[in-house]
């Protein structure tokens, strides 16, 4: 057998550090019809084979999953500690089943419940073996919903920065106060990306990045649009009062840790390499979301675009990850 190459090993050594999972309980199929999503039919009902039958395909040996944002749903009280409980123990036990292939990110019961929160954190990255906490761009509805940033979140991003923990932050479903502009163009391609620029654009200029610098958070989606409307962020919400000059909150926002998943290609990585350059940016998918035909499309377009840099590929793919999450 003819020796493997450089290339080839980096491709088997992929860690998907954007991976969902769909238990059965959650209605995944017609959460995202409401959404105005088609999860692919062959992805549900979600198994842990599904993913591996797909990581093998994709080349990807670890995958670290979480689940959707703002999942477990429903308001503070025992049942959501609860379903946050038996999620996260779900997790851990196919982590166990299948080791090395995948690890997880804990959900936590909503974040307006802080005790339960935190309680929950302790609970699955001591006893469970969790790499990171999974957390949504905002919680509550309407008027009421919280972005991450919020004074209410203080005890949290304490707790995170004195773990120096992993954040895997993702922008919720939240649809805007319009209906989406067309069937094609629903909440997870219009709206989710920009919830997740608004929740590390509240971070920035409340101060809580700078004040939390060991939480090491990464963005889903490559920050969705926060590459793009950082520089905006700088001159207008200094204008508005933010007391951090101009430098220090694009300092803040290129702090981020940033994932690939579904935003591969010449000009959203083009962008991120004039922004954060590589060492930052950590390869992703977001199976079972979407098909494995739409990540090999994305995952195509990385290859190519870092086809000259064999050492910053390697990177990505696999080595910044395996040294963040102690892989």
């Amino acid at each position: 057998m003819a020796e493997q190459t450089t290339t080839d090993r980096a491709k088997c050594d992929r860690i998907d550090i954007h991976h969902h999972i769909f238990p059965a309980s959650i209605g995944k199929a017609a959460l995202s019809a409401k959404a105005g999503w088609e999860t692919p039919k062959e992805n549900l009902p979600w198994s842990p084979q599904v993913s591996l039958r797909a990581m093998d395909q994709l080349s990807v040996k670890t995958a670290v999953l979480s689940f959707p944002a703002g999942i477990p749903g429903g308001p503070v009280g025992e049942p959501n500690r609860r379903e946050a409980r038996e999620f996260n123990q779900l997790a851990s036990r196919i982590c166990t089943e299948y080791p090395g292939r995948f690890a997880f990110f804990a959900c936590t019961p909503n974040l307006l419940d802080v005790e339960g929160a935190l309680a929950e954190m302790t609970f699955a990255l001591d006893e469970l073996g969790a790499c990171g906490v999974s957390l949504s761009s905002s919680y509550g509805e309407g008027v009421d919903a919280r972005y991450i940033g919020d004074d209410v979140f203080e005890p949290i991003w304490e707790a995170l920065d004195k773990r120096s923990a992993v954040v895997f932050l993702h922008g919720a479903q939240i649809p805007s106060s319009t209906p989406y502009p067309h069937p094609f163009l629903g909440i997870p391609v219009v709206e989710v990306p920009n919830e997740t620029f608004k929740a590390a654009a509240h971070l920035v200029v409340t101060g809580k990045k700078r004040r939390f610098p060991n939480a090491n958070i990464i963005l889903a989606h490559l920050g969705g649009s926060t590459p793009f409307l950082a520089a905006r962020v700088a001159a207008l919400s200094r204008h508005m009062g933010c007391p951090l000059t101009h430098e220090e909150i694009l300092e803040d926002f290129k702090s981020f840790y940033f994932d690939t998943a579904l935003s591969s290609h010449a000009t959203t990585l083009a962008a991120m390499k004039s922004f954060v350059g590589g060492d930052r940016i950590l390869f992703g998918t977001d199976f079972p979301a979407v098909s494995t035909e739409t990540v090999e499309w994305y995952t195509k377009n990385a290859e190519d675009f870092y086809a000259d840099d064999r050492d910053l590929r390697e990177r990505i793919m696999h080595g910044t990850a395996k040294a963040l999450l102690r892989l």
